[in-house]
C-alpha cells in the first residue's frame, strides 16, 4: 500500500480509501466491522463517511454509517487511523439538524458535535463540506444556471465556523467534496488573505466515465496543492459491465434509481460496452481496468472503494494494486476521445 500527504499537511493517508455509504442500509454493523477488519489488515488506513450516510438517505438510517464505525473505532488504535467524514450541504435532507444545513458557526458546529458523538472519538482527521453550500451543478446536473441563485454563507464565514471548531482540537484538517474550480480557488483565497484553514483535499467523481476534473480542478488542484480524492471510481457499479450485460442486475443503479441521474445520459450504455470489451481483450475484468486507471493517475491522491459484499472488497482492493500496460492507456485514451465524460 502507498501512502501520500494530502494538500500541504502532514496528513498521510492511503491511496486506496474504504468508502462506507452502504454500512445500515446494505451491509450490517457486522459487516461493516468485516470490511473495516479487512481493509485495514490490507494496510488501509482511511476511512471515509458522512452524516447523512447511509445512502439513499433517510430519517431513519441517517447517522447510522457513522455509529457503525463508532462502534468498530472503539477497539483500534485511533492515532494509527486517519477518519474522514462530511457536513451535509443546503437543500437536500429535511431530517438533518431541522433542514437548515447551511455552512455557518452554529450549525458546523453541530454537525461536528453529532458526528464525534457517533463516531465515539474526541476529534475527525479530515473534516470536508460534502457539496456546496451555494447555487452549483452538483451529482450529474451539468449546467450552471442563475436562475437558481441563492444566498449562502460567506467562505471566510465557514472557514472561521471550521477554525474555532480545530483550534478545540474537534478537528484536524479541513476539505471540500464535489467542488468546482471557481469554488476551491474562493476557500484558497479567503484562508491565505484571513490566516485561515487551508483545505487539503477535494472529493469530487472521477472514473473512466467521468474524467471532468481534468479540466481546470487538475491544474488548481497541482499548482495549489489540494489533493483530489476520487470517489465513484466504478461509476456507482456500471463500469463493472453488470448492468450492460443486464439493465435489471441487483446493484445501487437499479435499487437506488433516484441517485442514478448521473448515468443516464445517452453516451453511457456504448463507453461502458466499450471499457468492458478493452478489459477482456486484455484479459482483465472489468473492475480491474476501472480501478487500476484512476489509481495509476498522478493527479488522484486516494482513491474511495466501496463494496456491498467481501467478495467485492477483496476484488477492488486487488485491482487498485495492478498496473496498466502503455497500450491499454493508449487504447483508454482513444475511447475517451470517442465517448468524452458521458456521466458528468
Amino acid at each position: 500500500m502507498k501512502f501520500v500527504n494530502l494538500g500541504k499537511s502532514d496528513l498521510r493517508v492511503s491511496s486506496v480509501c474504504l468508502g462506507t455509504m452502504t454500512f445500515g442500509q446494505q451491509n450490517s454493523e457486522a459487516d461493516a466491522h468485516q470490511q473495516l477488519d479487512y481493509a485495514l489488515g490490507q494496510g488501509i488506513n482511511f476511512i471515509d463517511t458522512a452524516e447523512m450516510y447511509p445512502v439513499p438517505p433517510s430519517a431513519e438510517t441517517t447517522g447510522a454509517t457513522e455509529r457503525f464505525i463508532g462502534t468498530w473505532l472503539k477497539r483500534q488504535a485511533r492515532d494509527k487511523l486517519v477518519i474522514a467524514t462530511k457536513a451535509a450541504g443546503k437543500g437536500r435532507i429535511a431530517w438533518i439538524r431541522g433542514g437548515e444545513l447551511t455552512f455557518n458557526r452554529q450549525h458546523l458546529r453541530a454537525a461536528v458535535e453529532s458526528s464525534l458523538a457517533r463516531l465515539q472519538t474526541d476529534y475527525i482527521d479530515l473534516y470536508q463540506l460534502h457539496w456546496p453550500d451555494r447555487n452549483v451543478p452538483t451529482f450529474g446536473q451539468y449546467h450552471f444556471d442563475p436562475a437558481q441563485e441563492r444566498d449562502f454563507v460567506p467562505f471566510v464565514e465557514t472557514l472561521e465556523a471550521l477554525a474555532e471548531l480545530q483550534q478545540e482540537g474537534k478537528i484536524r484538517h479541513i476539505g471540500v467534496s464535489n467542488e468546482s474550480s471557481w469554488g476551491v480557488m474562493q476557500f484558497l483565497h479567503a484562508a491565505e488573505k484571513h490566516g485561515l484553514p487551508r483545505i487539503v483535499s477535494s472529493q469530487n467523481a472521477y472514473s473512466l466515465l467521468n474524467r471532468t476534473w481534468e479540466s481546470g480542478l487538475s491544474e488548481i488542484a497541482y499548482r495549489e496543492q489540494v489533493s483530489l480524492l476520487a470517489y465513484s471510481p466504478l461509476a456507482f457499479g456500471f463500469l463493472s459491465g453488470k448492468y450492460a450485460a443486464n439493465p435489471q442486475a441487483v446493484g445501487r443503479a437499479t435499487l437506488f434509481q433516484g441517485f442514478a441521474q448521473r448515468y443516464t445520459k445517452v453516451n453511457l450504455k456504448p463507453a461502458v460496452v466499450a471499457y468492458v470489451d478493452l478489459a477482456r481483450r486484455y484479459g482483465m475484468t472489468p473492475v480491474q481496468l476501472a480501478l487500476s486507471f484512476v489509481t495509476s493517475r498522478w493527479l488522484v491522491a486516494s482513491t474511495i472503494i466501496g463494496a456491498t459484499s467481501m467478495d467485492q472488497l477483496k476484488e477492488n482492493i486487488a485491482a487498485c494494486a495492478q498496473a496498466l500496460p502503455d497500450e491499454v492507456l493508449t487504447e483508454i485514451e482513444a475511447l475517451h476521445l470517442r465517448y468524452p465524460n458521458p456521466a458528468p
